[in-house]
């Protein structure tokens, strides 16, 4: 078995306003991305695969291949809009990718063992990596998936909103269901809020969210095609429907086809939404190397 990394490496970055993925951050010029390549490499993980944007992969490659050559193994899908549409026909004034729960099926040729799934550009932590790669090798299976639960609280921007998949859970840890949450921040009298429909709602702090650090089992990737199908049916024509994650999380424990375990991590996680996070990532950063956690110099193979 080859436990595998899958980082979702192709967003638009329209919030951030440049290419966040390739950005550096740390003492020696290290980008979020490969600390969480270092971390996953350290915890046993034998083989990353890239979702990227066709029209950056070749700037992509030549900024990582470098590092991890010899280290661990690699592959690189990409994600279009006109992917595993079966015959749909978008809107026309769709211009963009489906969301995550696309990019991950994109992958699907490229995965046939159990597989966890990160962001590019969210710094999740050793402890989340290692709880990961654990489960991946003795817990998940056809009918058990999980996520790596963060305390909401800990996932706000002091700069905007933020997009988070809330998580109901049960006493044995279960997820419930999962909501995706578009607009959270925290309001002028410190509650954490969320506005649907022209409304807003109240989330407790301590609220287990899902920042996209998911493990499958490699059947997901035939699942997620079949929801997927049904998504574009009934929402395909809004050229801004996003087909995320946390739908399939959801109709997995909706239509029981098994169990989703949250496993909860003592990892700080931090990410950069929008510019005006970058100083405070590299503050982070910084503070992980004073502290030992990491080295100055990150070294794939360490």
């Amino acid at each position: 078995m080859k436990p595998t990394l899958l980082i979702l490496a192709a967003g638009m970055a329209s919030r951030y306003g440049s290419m966040k993925q390739v950005q550096s951050f740390g003492p020696s010029g290290e980008t979020i991305m490969d600390y969480s390549i270092y971390d996953a490499i350290r915890s046993g993980f034998k083989k990353i695969v890239f979702v990227i944007r066709r029209d950056f992969a070749e700037d992509f490659k030549q900024i990582f291949e470098p590092r991890l050559k010899n280290k661990v193994e690699t592959a690189y899908v990409y994600q279009e809009m006109t992917d595993y549409l079966n015959g749909y026909q978008p809107p026309a004034g769709r211009t963009k990718p489906w969301g995550t729960a696309h990019a991950v099926l994109c992958a699907k040729k490229a995965i046939a063992d159990p597989f966890a799934v990160i962001n590019a550009d969210d710094f999740y932590g050793r402890d989340a990596f290692e709880k990961a790669y654990q489960f991946l090798v003795s817990g998940t299976s056809p009918s058990c998936y999980s996520i790596i639960g963060y305390d909401l609280a800990k996932t706000l921007s002091e700069n905007g909103s933020v997009s988070r998949g809330v998580c109901a859970v049960d006493e044995n840890n279960n997820l419930v269901s999962i909501h995706e949450r578009t607009k959270i921040y925290r309001n002028r009298e410190g509650k954490i809020t969320y506005e649907e429909g022209g409304k807003s709602f109240f989330v407790p702090d301590d609220a287990k969210v899902s920042m996209n650090f998911w493990c499958f089992d490699p059947s997901v990737f035939g699942f997620i095609e079949k929801i997927f199908a049904e998504f574009l049916s009934a929402q395909g024509q809004d050229p801004k429907a996003e087909f995320f994650i946390p739908i399939i999380g959801d109709r997995f424990i909706r239509e029981g086809k098994g169990q989703i375990k949250i496993i909860p991590t003592a990892s700080s996680w931090f990410g950069v939404t929008y510019k005006e996070d970058a100083p405070g990532v590299k503050e982070s950063l910084d503070a992980l190397v004073a502290a030992g956690a990491y080295p100055e110099k990150l070294a794939m193979d360490n």
